[in-house]
């Protein structure tokens, strides 16, 4: 019984999990839309939306939680160019939009990108 367990295993041990999520939050900072199973996608959207929110603040303490969960370059890039853009905007930084099954193994596949 999953009583009280949040989240998708993914398949992935705890940190090997931690680790997908976070290199899935670098490329979609880094490139804006990223295209990815649809499970993996709705566990990075409260991860990339709690960091976005991080970086709208933007002090030091910020920055050094970023710091654990992005690659320097991310860090700076989140805090000066993504951050800005929503600084009005209270939360839904991300949209899911479904593309159909993968060829291969038919898993549901999605873009997810940062709304503009």
């Amino acid at each position: 019984m999953r009583k009280l367990n949040k989240g998708r295993g993914l398949s992935r041990p705890k940190n090997q999990r931690t680790a997908l999520l976070r290199t899935l939050a670098n490329s979609l900072f880094l490139y804006g839309k990223i295209q990815t199973t649809e499970a993996k996608a709705k566990e990075l959207r409260p991860v990339a939306e709690k960091l976005i929110t991080k970086a709208k603040a933007g002090d030091m303490h910020n920055r050094r939680v970023l710091a654990r969960d992005l690659t320097p370059a991310m860090v700076k890039k989140t805090i000066e160019e993504i951050a800005p853009k929503y600084k009005e905007r209270k939360g839904g930084y991300t949209r899911i939009i479904k593309i159909g099954p993968r060829h291969s193994d038919g898993a549901n596949m999605v873009i997810i990108e940062l709304v503009k």
